[in-house]
């Protein structure tokens, strides 16, 4: 969960969002040396009297700066592909789940188990318990075991939506007539809120998405309650 004044990103609560922020410090290295060395060429330049006619001629320094970008840029690209294809790889779910997007509500269908969905919604401020969180707590949480692959397919039945759980390092648009397909495994037990990343109305910021990862064990006996009620 973010906090104020945070500057960072949330605390990874997946093995792909762990792999993100990995190669978000890489980048920012690179980037903060990149940075350095182009202040002190500046810097260099404006306080110096350049009058050597091997720098300021010099085929040498010509091919050193241009090598030097292509070989930064594949040391950024490789990591980068590298963390795509672990995001589209989905190697036999344990669990789908089916989350619609609605104006402005989500409903969930856990597609392995008979008649077992509901919809989503903001809690009001007013129905808040002490420790929820407003504009984040719903009144049905989506519960999914720890340390299971979860294949969520994604669509929306009105206008586009978006679900997003950067913990989870999960964000996946929601399109009328299309069904999109994105995985997370959670590492931890916890509770993790995500929104609609897409604006899609009036009531777009009180649409939230609660993910609750549970052990195995809460998580059949969480989905046999469930079905007793329906």
């Amino acid at each position: 969960m973010a906090h104020p004044s945070q500057l960072g990103f949330q605390d990874a609560a997946s093995p792909v969002m762990e792999e993100l922020l990995h190669f978000h410090d890489h980048a920012l290295m690179i980037v903060f040396l990149i940075s350095t060395l182009v202040l002190y060429i500046i810097v260099a330049t404006v306080s110096t009297k350049l009058t050597n006619k091997y720098i300021l001629d010099s085929q040498e320094i010509e091919v050193i700066w241009t090598i030097l970008p292509a070989v930064i840029l594949i040391l950024i690209a490789l990591p980068s592909l590298r963390i795509l294809y672990l995001m589209d790889e989905i190697n036999d779910p344990h669990l789908t789940i089916k989350a619609v997007g609605h104006q402005w509500y989500w409903s969930y269908e856990y597609t392995d188990y008979e008649e077992l969905g509901f919809d989503s919604y903001m809690l009001p401020t007013q129905d808040l318990a002490p420790g929820q969180f407003r504009l984040l707590e719903a009144d049905h949480r989506m519960v999914v075991p720890v340390e299971s692959p979860i294949r969520i397919l994604v669509s929306a039945e009105d206008v586009l939506h978006s679900w997003a759980v950067p913990a989870l390092g999960v964000k996946m648009d929601a399109v009328p007539g299309r069904l999109n397909q994105t995985a997370f495994i959670t590492s931890r037990p916890g509770v993790f809120y995500g929104q609609c990343s897409e604006i899609c109305g009036a009531n777009h910021s009180f649409m939230p998405i609660v993910v609750e990862a549970v052990p195995l064990e809460f998580f059949e006996k969480w989905s046999s309650l469930m079905l007793e009620d329906a």
